[in-house]
């Protein structure tokens, strides 16, 4: 998402020269540049048009401080722009009324079912709301299937008339269902087509005003580029929904939909789809996709990331042994699982300010913990609790067992130790200590 236009700006912003002031001479070439840039994106045209005339606007006069570069203080401008073009900030989803209800529109293949399923997913995780999924998608019958998997893989029920074909009288037995039984979030799946036509359009509005949901979303393919800004487009005349989500950015896609739709809308962008998982769901943030655009990593997304993982328990029993030195393989595979959870690796890394342009050529399997794993698992439970009994033959037999080298046993194994060596020196480090000791080296980052 976003690589080949962060590469784009960048070059950009290195054509600014001139010292002291920004001037209209040496602004235009790079401003030129960034437009070229927004439109091999897919950025719409009026919108990149009237994006570098605010950008000129506000860099033209500017005094450059000494301790900073033209191009320095045009990132922070374009920055603020970016943020300011998708949104400012990050928007709430009205969720105040028992039940609050939500319902999804959008095109055949857009992913609002499997959106439907994340966003119940991460109420439900996040929120504590007790769900309920409602499949009026009566044309499909795979849909209502595909809703019923996941409200089953999520532990979230879903509602179903498979025999009645009137979505509207569906949705309004669900919300009475919800109130019966106490859901306090009522999320109903709606139908899509192919194309926009106006028996779609028909049925989803009668679907709206019979309800009357807290919240209309509107579920786009980030990848369909300015396709997806139109349909929303016409979407939005008839509909006059509350917020779009964007689904699929992490294909190959080139963003622009991202930066086009909330300009041409004027609704904002509440949610990302970020892969195939059901926790691959962000709260879209103007300003924090701004940073990542620039290449200056995403570090708040990525605490966030981890304090969802973090178990205060689970850290001050980890601590007592490290400080202990019993730190052992069951801790390390405990520690590898909670880094799984966080997300693909790469977007991690991506988030860490200027790690994600160094790992532009590095190739950062998401099964490169497969292999450790295996090894890990191949062990004893007397042999992951007391690493030092791995004599020649133990790991003859762990590799053996978990199809790996006895190489990699042993490399696993020594960075095991290192790693064990600098979280125990790290436990008994004194306040304002400056050394610090190196980080061992793990397997999954390779060149391309």
């Amino acid at each position: 998402m976003f690589d080949n236009l962060s590469e784009r700006l960048e070059r950009s912003f290195k054509l600014l020269k001139g010292e002291g002031r920004i001037t209209e001479i040496n602004v235009a070439e790079t401003l030129k540049d960034v437009r070229r840039a927004l439109l091999d994106a897919d950025v719409n045209y009026k919108v990149a048009k009237t994006f570098t005339d605010r950008v000129k606007e506000k860099a033209i006069g500017q005094n450059v401080l000494t301790s900073v570069k033209p191009s320095q203080l045009m990132v922070k401008i374009v920055h603020d722009e970016l943020a300011e073009l998708m949104g400012g900030t990050a928007t709430d989803l009205n969720l105040e009324n028992r039940p609050a209800v939500i319902l999804m529109s959008g095109l055949q293949g857009s992913g609002k079912t499997t959106f439907s399923g994340k966003l119940a997913n991460m109420l439900k995780t996040k929120k504590n709301k007790k769900p309920l999924l409602v499949a009026c998608d009566v044309y499909r019958p795979a849909a209502i299937e595909q809703l019923r998997v996941l409200g089953e893989q999520i532990g979230v029920p879903v509602y179903l008339e498979e025999e009645n074909k009137n979505p509207v009288e569906i949705a309004l037995h669900a919300i009475q269902q919800a109130k019966a039984k106490g859901n306090d979030l009522v999320i109903v799946d709606t139908a899509g087509r192919l194309a926009i036509d106006e028996q779609m359009m028909k049925e989803i509005a009668a679907i709206k005003a019979a309800i009357t949901p807290d919240e209309t979303l509107f579920v786009v393919d980030a990848m369909t580029g300015q396709d997806a800004v139109n349909t929303a487009k016409e979407f939005n005349e008839r509909l006059n929904f509350d917020g779009v989500v964007l689904t699929k950015l992490d294909g190959d896609t080139r963003g622009g939909a991202a930066l086009s739709i909330r300009t041409v809308v004027d609704k904002p962008i509440k949610f990302v789809g970020t892969g195939e998982k059901m926790d691959a769901l962000d709260v879209f943030h103007p300003e924090r996709m701004a940073d990542r655009i620039l290449g200056m990593g995403d570090i708040v997304s990525l605490v966030e990331r981890a304090q969802e993982q973090y178990d205060e328990e689970e850290a001050k029993r980890l601590q007592k042994k490290i400080a202990k030195n019993q730190f052992d393989f069951n801790d390390f595979i405990t520690q590898i699982q909670q880094i799984k959870k966080m997300g693909n690796l790469k977007e991690l890394a991506s988030m860490i300010p200027g790690v994600g342009k160094a790992l532009k050529d590095v190739d950062i399997d998401d099964n490169a913990f497969k292999s450790i794993e295996a090894i890990i698992y191949s062990m004893t439970p007397a042999e992951r609790t007391n690493p030092a009994i791995l004599n020649s033959s133990r790991r003859q037999r762990i590799a053996k067992g978990s199809g790996t080298s006895i190489q990699e046993v042993n490399k696993l194994i020594k960075q095991f130790d290192e790693t064990r060596k600098m979280m125990k020196m790290l436990t008994t480090m004194k306040p304002g200590s400056r050394k610090f000791p190196a980080m061992p080296n793990m397997p999954m980052f390779n060149r391309k």
